[in-house]
């Protein structure tokens, strides 16, 4: 059986860690592209003219747009090379960190992310979208970020409400991980750059990353309260440092070498419908969760566990909290047909898959969560 890994070159997370990029630059040259929206820089800006004057490096400032389109990709390749940078800095939130990973090709790429909302820092991939923000395609490069830097400081001083999200996003780890360990279904980590036009044989994951995927999970449930009360009060405390590494490292490489499944694929559907636009990737991939132990047969003890956790956090729990209010049986079916394209990674189950089997779920997900809520659980 072919298995893959995949995990970033070099993690480091720390208070102040920001005063150290300088450091890291400087394994690669003495300029760097720093890729960023300008707000971001701004709330980091003491701390990037520090790290430059004490290491001797210096910033090209790249005046990002926005986007992660094949038109920004191109304008910023051309500028790195024209300011002749030695390396690629991804800063502040998905789109930044995306664009550097196109930018920068798998090659000398900094990756330091200004909020904890996702597990994306740590992969190999990056979402395409059009100029105008549409999605258009995913992109695959030969090896994860070099470095992976995180200054607690700045992610204990940006909305929590970011944090809370990470955590929806982590809480599927464990469960999609263990979806695909039981169909040995075949891993992102074995796709090298380019995968669409070459021959891929198939890779699944290994020990390693399902035993990340569990821990990601325990950890969740004994810091993630603890973490989100350390962020509401903007201080770093060692249960929002586990929870930090939880939500970008842990998760990180749990969904690339140990896969995805149906609360990714059910994420995906839901975003047709228009109430979910306001919330977070985060958010609907915790009702996702939910709908995927549905989909399953989960215990019930299992269930009331991850409602439990969603619930003290603030998690979605029924399609109400993530702008759901109603849901037509054809807009019901139209999120579930979307959930199973081809090309989802709801096949991942280790059991046949149908439309009207994962309609049932979410339908029957929304309604284990209304009952929660009324206590009738």
């Amino acid at each position: 059986m072919r298995k893959a890994y995949i995990c970033p070159t070099k993690y480091v997370q720390g208070e102040d860690e920001l005063l150290n990029l300088g450091y890291f630059v400087k394994t690669f040259g003495t300029t760097a592209l720093l890729i960023a929206h300008p707000d971001d820089v701004k709330r980091v800006k003491d701390k990037l003219d520090a790290t430059a004057e004490t290491f001797g490096i210096s910033f090209v400032e790249s005046g990002f747009h926005g986007e992660c389109s094949r038109q920004e990709i191109t304008r910023l390749q051309k500028l790195a090379k024209e300011k002749q940078c030695h390396c690629t800095i991804g800063l502040g939130g998905g789109k930044a960190i995306d664009t550097a990973k196109c930018v920068a090709e798998g090659e000398a790429l900094i990756i330091v992310p200004t909020i904890a909302a996702t597990d994306a820092p740590t992969s190999h991939s990056a979402v395409l979208y059009t100029p105008e923000g549409a999605f258009e395609d995913y992109a695959y490069f030969k090896q994860s970020p070099s470095v992976i830097l995180i200054d607690t400081t700045v992610i204990a001083n940006a909305p929590t409400r970011f944090l809370i999200s990470g955590m929806g996003d982590a809480l599927s780890t464990y469960f999609e991980a263990r979806a695909n360990v039981q169909s040995y279904t075949k891993v992102n980590a074995g796709l090298p750059c380019g995968y669409r036009e070459g021959f891929c044989p198939e890779a699944r994951g290994t020990n390693a990353a399902f035993a990340l995927a569990a821990l990601c999970y325990q950890t969740l449930l004994k810091d993630g309260v603890k973490a989100k009360a350390a962020n509401d009060a903007n201080v770093v405390t060692p249960a929002l440092e586990n929870i930090i590494e939880t939500n970008i490292l842990l998760s990180g490489i749990g969904f690339e070498s140990g896969g995805l499944a149906a609360a990714h694929a059910i994420h995906d559907g839901l975003t047709i419908l228009e109430g979910t636009h306001k919330y977070f990737h985060g958010e609907k991939v915790a009702f996702g969760t939910l709908a995927q132990l549905a989909l399953e047969n989960a215990p019930m003890e299992e269930i009331l566990e991850v409602l439990d956790f969603c619930a003290s956090l603030g998690l979605p729990i029924c399609l109400e909290d993530i702008g759901v209010t109603e849901l037509s049986e054809d807009q019901l079916m139209a999120v579930a047909e979307k959930a199973c394209i081809p090309e989802e990674s709801i096949y991942a189950m280790p059991f046949p898959v149908s439309v009207e089997s994962v309609a049932a779920a979410i339908k029957t997900a929304d309604t284990l969560g209304r009952n929660y809520k009324a206590g009738l659980l």
